[in-house]
């Protein structure tokens, strides 16, 4: 039984510091975000997202899925973070060579000449980070999100401050790269830091080949995963011209910092714990059930709301010239609702040790998706980012499947535990939105709507007496005394 008290209250304080964390820096993102909107253009955000997968796919293959494998552990040695560290170092040095003599084919695939200086300074974003990815599987292994919160916070604050200079001084595009670096340096400076572990000389690859039959498939899907993400951008950057891509990539990164904040008060502690009672089905399932509620009880309203208000909040923050976007943010959001869920869904999957399920599944959704995007690309952007979020919608129900095979949960089950949130905040924001159409100037719509949503949904949750609500609070009250 204490065994079981220390697991819960590990899970309460994780939740509690990524939810610290997640909050923090998306507000320190959502401030400094409004004024580089301001400073930059849509093409200077267009340049850099158009490398975002070569970044993203280069950190997947440095990484190699043994922070996972490592988290996935029992008991992992030294020699085992040793190994990983080593790995991840000398791989993500060939890994930049690669692309270092690429540079210029990536510029003329996209017809931007700008983009091989500048991909050259931002793929040292993925060197940096592999000297502190083991430390980091170290933290999130032992549950240290105090730590872990501290860290991203520290990083966030010096990247962004970095950013606004130079955009101040008129660099463009150079400060959302210079951010990008600045941040990883910290993070990875606060992740040695931090973490009780030190990497020795010993070079000895024997534990990540042992981790390997576990973390090839978590790479191989973690390299899809980040295609999907990227893929929309990476389509857009080869057939339209960089202001086109600028607006997709503003709109989706609002959209991805809504989500981001539920998913990364999860992502901390979800398979952490879930791995930790691996062996248990009724407990497992009784966990996942409990997660699946938080989630969608802060999910689908923060979304949601999102889409609600994002005219408004677009014009008022980041001006006119991004006034494309909404549309895009709004679509955007409604598959944003859903995806903390996605994330909870592979975390159980890989707490059961299977990668290879984990592995085709992403690969069968990104096919599909690749498939039917680019078959409509000549209907627009709108169109395909809509039939995006369709598909990532109806995959949810792949996911149940796999999930009930392995744990028995039931889709009834899950029904019950999402349906109630997504129906009530449905609701709230189609009567908030009813409520303020009277109103006219900007600013007051945006924080009567704010202000009644956020209102009505919490009103709506004590009327029917939602106990997640009341172990929310409770919960907070406790940790004030």
């Amino acid at each position: 039984m204490g065994r079981e008290e220390t697991l819960k209250e590990k899970t309460a304080k994780g939740l509690l510091w990524g939810a610290v964390n997640s909050g923090v820096t998306q507000v320190l993102s959502l401030v400094v975000g409004i004024f580089l909107a301001r400073l930059l253009s849509p093409a200077d955000y267009g340049i850099v997202g158009m490398l975002a997968i070569f970044t993203a796919l280069a950190g997947n293959i440095q990484d190699s899925g043994f922070t996972a494998a490592l988290i996935n552990l029992k008991q992992p040695g030294d020699k085992d973070y040793n190994s990983v560290f080593w790995f991840n170092v000398i791989v993500s040095c060939c890994m930049y060579i690669i692309l270092f003599i690429c540079a210029p084919l990536i510029a003329a695939f996209f017809r931007q000449p700008c983009l091989t200086e500048l991909s050259r300074l931002l793929f040292l974003t993925f060197v940096i980070l592999a000297l502190g990815t083991a430390q980091n599987a170290y933290l999130t292994k032992h549950l240290m999100n105090r730590e872990k919160a501290a860290i991203q916070l520290v990083s966030l604050a010096v990247s962004m401050t970095v950013a606004l200079v130079l955009a101040f001084k008129g660099y463009g595009y150079w400060s959302l790269a210079w951010q990008q670096l600045a941040q990883v340096i910290v993070l990875s400076i606060g992740r040695y830091y931090c973490c009780r572990w030190r990497p020795s000389r010993e070079i000895d690859f024997r534990p990540v080949r042992r981790m390997f039959a576990f973390s090839n498939k978590i790479l191989f899907t973690t390299i899809v995963n980040t295609a999907s993400s990227n893929m929309l951008a990476f389509i857009f950057g080869r057939l339209y011209q960089p202001h086109a891509v600028g607006v997709f990539t503003q709109a989706n990164k609002w959209n991805s910092m809504g989500y981001s904040m539920v998913s990364g008060t999860l992502a901390q502690v979800a398979q952490p714990v879930l791995a930790a009672i691996n062996t248990d089905d009724g407990r497992q399932v009784r966990v996942f059930r409990k997660m699946l509620r938080f989630t969608a009880f802060l999910s689908f309203p923060t979304l949601l709301g999102l889409a609600l208000v994002a005219e408004e909040f677009i014009l008022i923050t980041i001006t006119d010239k991004w006034i494309e976007s909404v549309v895009l943010l709004r679509i955007l959001c409604i598959s944003g609702a859903f995806f903390p869920l996605f994330t909870l869904y592979q975390n159980l999957i890989i707490s059961r040790g299977r990668s290879d399920i984990y592995m085709w599944c992403t690969l069968a959704q990104t096919l599909l998706q690749l498939t039917v995007i680019v078959s409509l690309h000549r209907l627009g952007i709108q169109t395909m980012v809509t039939v995006y979020t369709a598909i990532n919608i109806a995959w949810l129900l792949v996911w149940q499947h796999f999930a009930h095979r392995l744990i028995g949960i039931r889709l009834a089950d899950v029904l019950k535990d999402i349906l109630p949130f997504m129906l009530a905040a449905a609701a709230v924001m189609a009567a908030t939105y009813m409520a303020t159409l009277p109103i006219r100037q900007l600013g007051l719509l945006l924080a009567a709507r704010i202000v009644i949503a956020a209102a009505g949904y919490f009103a709506l949750m004590k009327l029917f007496r939602v106990k997640m609500l009341d172990e929310c609070i409770g919960y907070l009250r406790g940790r004030s005394k």
